[in-house]
Formats: structure tokens, C-alpha cells, sequence
């Protein structure tokens, strides 16, 4: 039986050499940015004994790389739809590698701030430009629904494996090798990219939305520094409400605008499409909520059970093994299901997994949570994948620059906003169980893991609603009736909801 018959019969093209290395590039890239933002975490202890933090001040080690990376998504992700994809990757990658190098040989809190915030200006050059090639690279179909399923996996595994990582190095070597793992991989990227990858740009390259680049970028910023900045000062606080505040009147500011110029920066059309607007609502809650699970955990297994950090860390790598297993059968299961039903159930699966882990006790539910966070890791790169797919499909490639920096945002407020939302919900369920001990910690976790599940649930719920492809006659066709060489992809049912 030739290749060609086999393609037929299956309907799944396989990747050519020079596709796997532009995944390899791509999706590896994902995976280095996802890496960075998680790995200081388990050594910021350590670092801050190092360069002398005050305990208050460790926190913007994190929030340094967040509010760049996150607040310049789409003014970048539209930059890189008209500058060029490929020169914005490369651009972002030499920045990167520089900033990586920087932070690793930092002799002063602010140096390192400095370089971490550099690291987020390249993440959020890098994250649009990358995302929007390998969507141009591969097409809509089951090519590029295995591929988004690859970069999923590697996306949450770059964010799991970052806390496991970050102890083991610290432990073994120094927390500066966590930052210079970065500039060898940062180099081979900038390397590969000219030689693999075509430049892609828009035909047509209006001026850039100054107004709407403002405004979007400051409400952004200000709406994530005051959710990293409740965690520390509380949501009462004068310096948090102050923020969000802002936040909201920009970007109350941004859709004034964005209605009234000839080329906006965010095309309103894209955001009013079900798939763009919902898709990218639960992808926000997809990944707050796996977020904010970890740090739960990571308060129970040290507060609860007394586990030290290394350990701590050890136990998610059930959470990290799930989540690659779920890549590697994201696109078989999404060809066989549906783009829609894999999303629904995936965050679904999440949701039932995070509320079995309400039952956890002091002592011997080690199996339950090793098993839980493996089904809900599971479910949820199923749910990212089928978020992604949601998001970028259906549009034209001069709007994937766009459409993935609204994907990435989502994903970047998502994972800002779900530690101290749920830290919050936590601190009151100690506060209410007498404010010390284990127990009382226990009660804390115990209730922010209902409050996860819940959302985990209502977005389900959501997507069950509001993404739900329309019963055309093309997507009622039984497949057996259609040619095979003329069939949709398995993932092109997005492609036929309603708009």
C-alpha cells in the first residue's frame, strides 16, 4: 500500500522533515518562554538571600517578566502581522538570549528586574510571531491541529516542568543556571529561523494604531500589575483598586477608538466572532485555574504535609507526564470527537479532577492526588489544545498575528490572575478555620479548590452553549459519502460555526 492511499484512508498528511523542524522550532520556543516564567519560582529564596531582595520585593521577579509579556501581546502580535513574522521572531529571540544571559549574570536586584522585565518585551515579541508562523506554516486542517496539539503540550509542560526544574537546579548547581539554560537554545532559534522559515507579512502594511496601541498596552499593564499587586497589598488596597481602575477606563478607551479608526489595531469583527471571544474566555480560565491549582498544591504538600520544596516539586511530575500524553493524542482524539466536544471535555475532565482533590486530607491521600492531577493535567491540554484550534481558526493568515496575541493574552491574564484570586479565597478559608496550623491551611486549599472547580465547570458549561458548530449540510455530510481527498480535516468543524 503506497503512502498516498494511506493518506487518503486516514486522512492525515503526514509532516514533512522540514515540518517537523519548523515544529520543532516553533513549538521548543513555547516551551522555553513557558520555562522562564516558571522556573525562578522555586528559587526565588534563594536568589533573594543571593542579591540581597527584601522577602516583599521577591515577588517582582515574577511580575517583572508578566507585565511585559502579557501587556504588549497585541500591540506586538499586530506588529508582527505587518513587519514581518519571521524578522519579529528573530528580533525577539536575539532579545531574549541577551536579557537571559543578563539575568543570569546579575550582581543587583535591580539588574535582574531589569533583565527580566527585557525577557518579557521578547516573550511577547516572541509569542505572537511564533504561534501566527506555525499557523501559516501548516494548513487549517489536521496538519495544523497535530501541530497546535504539539505546541499545547510542550506549552504546559514548559509551565509544569519549570517548578521541577527550578528546585533541582537551584538544589544541585546555582539559580543563575536556570536563567543561562536559555542562551544556547536562543541562539540554535535564531540560527534555524532564517533558514527554515519564509518571512510572512500582510500584502498590505497600514499604519500602525498608535491611539488603540496605547491605550490597549496601559490597560492591559495596569490590569495586570493590579492583580499581582493584590496578592501582596490585598484587593482593597488603594494601589490595587487604583489600577484596575485604570485598567478598565483604558481600556474602555481602546474599544472607543478601535470603532472609530480606519485601521484599527484589533479588528472589532475578530473580537465579536464566538470563536475568537469564547474560545479565548475559556482558555483564560483553562489555565488561571491549572495555576492556581499548582499553587494550592504547592501550599499543601509544604504547610500541610511538610514536604520540602525539591519534593514538593516531584509530585507534579504526574501533571507533567499528562500533559505530554495529552499532546501526543490531543489531535487523534480532536479528529475523532471534534474540535467542540474535546474542548468541552476537556475542561470538564479539569473540573471533576480539581473537585476530587477537595479530599484531601493530612495524611494518606498521596494516590488521589497524584492521580487527580494527572487526569486533570490530562484534561486540560486536551482543553488547551481545543482552545487554540477555536481561536485561530477560521481567519485569514493576516489576521493570525492578531488572533494568536488575543489567544496568548488570555492565556498571560489567565495565568496572572488565578494564583491571587484563589491565594485569596484560601487566605479566607484559613482565616475562618482559626488562622494557624495545618488544619486550618487544609480548610483554606479545600475551599479554593472548590471555587476551581466551579469555574472549571462554568466554562465547560460555556462551551457547551456558546461554541457549539451549527448543524450546516456540510458538517452533516456522513463522512463515508465524501471523497476522502475532498473531506474537511477532523479539525475544520470549528471553521463552520457561527460566527
Amino acid at each position: 500500500m503506497t503512502s498516498d492511499s494511506v493518506t487518503q484512508q486516514t486522512g492525515k498528511v503526514p509532516f514533512t522533515t522540514r515540518q517537523w523542524l519548523i515544529i520543532a522550532l516553533l513549538c521548543g520556543t513555547q516551551f522555553m518562554l513557558a520555562l522562564d516564567f516558571s522556573i525562578l519560582s522555586v528559587a526565588l529564596p534563594v536568589l533573594g538571600e543571593d542579591l540581597g531582595f527584601k522577602l516583599s520585593d521577591l515577588q517582582w521577579v515574577v511580575t517583572a517578566f508578566a507585565l511585559p509579556s502579557g501587556g504588549l501581546l497585541l500591540l506586538f502580535g499586530r506588529a508582527a502581522d505587518l513587519y514581518g513574522r519571521r524578522n519579529w521572531f528573530i528580533v525577539g529571540m536575539v532579545l531574549f538570549t541577551v536579557a537571559s544571559l543578563a539575568g543570569g549574570l546579575a550582581p543587583t536586584p535591580g539588574f535582574l528586574l531589569a533583565a527580566r522585565a527585557a525577557q518579557g518585551v521578547a516573550a511577547a515579541m516572541l509569542t505572537p510571531a511564533a504561534m501566527s508562523l506555525l499557523t501559516t506554516s501548516f494548513a487549517e486542517g489536521s496538519q495544523r491541529d497535530r501541530a497546535l496539539g504539539i505546541n499545547g503540550a510542550l506549552l504546559s509542560l514548559g509551565f509544569l516542568s519549570g517548578v521541577v526544574l527550578g528546585g533541582v537546579i537551584t538544589d544541585f548547581t546555582s539559580w543563575r543556571v536556570t536563567l543561562f539554560i536559555s542562551v544556547p537554545v536562543g541562539v540554535v532559534a535564531a540560527i534555524a529561523a532564517p533558514i527554515l522559515i519564509k518571512e510572512s507579512r500582510n500584502e498590505q502594511t497600514p499604519k500602525l494604531d498608535l491611539l488603540g496601541a496605547v491605550t490597549v498596552t496601559g490597560g492591559l499593564l495596569s490590569v495586570i500589575f493590579g492583580i499581582t499587586s493584590a496578592e501582596r497589598n490585598g484587593w482593597s488596597s488603594t494601589t490595587t483598586l487604583l489600577s484596575l481602575a485604570a485598567g478598565l477606563v483604558l481600556l474602555i478607551a481602546f474599544f472607543a477608538v478601535e470603532s472609530r479608526v480606519a485601521a484599527p489595531l484589533v479588528d472589532l469583527k475578530v473580537l465579536r466572532r464566538r470563536t475568537v471571544s469564547w474560545g479565548n474566555a475559556t482558555g483564560l480560565v483553562t489555565f488561571a485555574m491549572m495555576t492556581g491549582m499548582v499553587f494550592l498544591l504547592t501550599l499543601y504538600l509544604q504547610q500541610v504535609r511538610g514536604m520540602s520544596p525539591l519534593n514538593a516539586g516531584f509530585t507534579f511530575a504526574s501533571l507533567g507526564v499528562a500533559a505530554v500524553v495529552g499532546g501526543a493524542f490531543a489531535a487523534r482524539i480532536i479528529g475523532a470527537i471534534g474540535v467542540h466536544r474535546a474542548l468541552v471535555y476537556g475542561l470538564l475532565l479539569q473540573a471533576a479532577s480539581t473537585a476530587a482533590l477537595y479530599f484531601l486530607d493530612a495524611a494518606g491521600s498521596m494516590p488521589l492526588l497524584l492521580i487527580a492531577t494527572a487526569t486533570g493535567g490530562f484534561g486540560h491540554l486536551l482543553a488547551v489544545v481545543g482552545y487554540m484550534i477555536t481561536a485561530t481558526s477560521g481567519l485569514p493568515d493576516h489576521e493570525q498575528g492578531l488572533a494568536t496575541g488575543l489567544a496568548y493574552t488570555g492565556q498571560q491574564l489567565g495565568v496572572t490572575v488565578g494564583t491571587p484570586v484563589l491565594a485569596t479565597v484560601a487566605a479566607a478559608g484559613i482565616d475562618s478555620a482559626g488562622g494557624s496550623g495545618s488544619a486550618a491551611v487544609l480548610n483554606g486549599v479545600q475551599e479554593g479548590l472548590l471555587v476551581a472547580a466551579g469555574a472549571l465547570l462554568l466554562a465547560g458549561l460555556a462551551a457547551m452553549a456558546f461554541l457549539r458548530p451549527d448543524r450546516t449540510p456540510a458538517a452533516e455530510t456522513p463522512a463515508a459519502e465524501t471523497p476522502a481527498a475532498e473531506s474537511p480535516a477532523p479539525g475544520d468543524k470549528v471553521s463552520v460555526e457561527a460566527r
